[in-house]
């Protein structure tokens, strides 16, 4: 009887650490917040003409048909060419970030 009472305490007390061991290790979660920048349109003129030509370097033969401007200078261009349509970010002195 004494064996009985030892085995089944024993057997408790186990579950009950593998139990709260797994549920800490399987609830670990990661959280990534990203905060998405603002752009204000702005006329395609506006654009640095020393950054359009940079611009101009890595996308010959496109057309600029739209432009932003975010606060930090960075630039989201619309480029189209042949009938396909291309957005951009550059820095404020043109140098390429990547497609969006």
């Amino acid at each position: 009887m004494k064996n009985l009472l030892l085995s089944t305490a024993l057997v408790l007390g186990l579950g009950t650490t593998a139990f709260a061991t797994n549920v800490s290790i399987s609830d670990v979660q990661s959280i990534d917040i990203f905060q998405q920048k603002e752009y204000k349109e702005i006329k395609p003129s506006e654009v640095n003409a020393d950054a359009l030509k940079k611009i101009g370097d890595k996308y010959a033969g496109y057309t600029l048909t739209g432009a932003a401007v975010a606060a930090d200078g960075e630039y989201k261009l619309t480029l189209q060419k042949d009938g396909s349509t291309v957005v951009a970010l550059f820095t404020s002195a043109g140098e390429f970030i990547k497609e969006a």
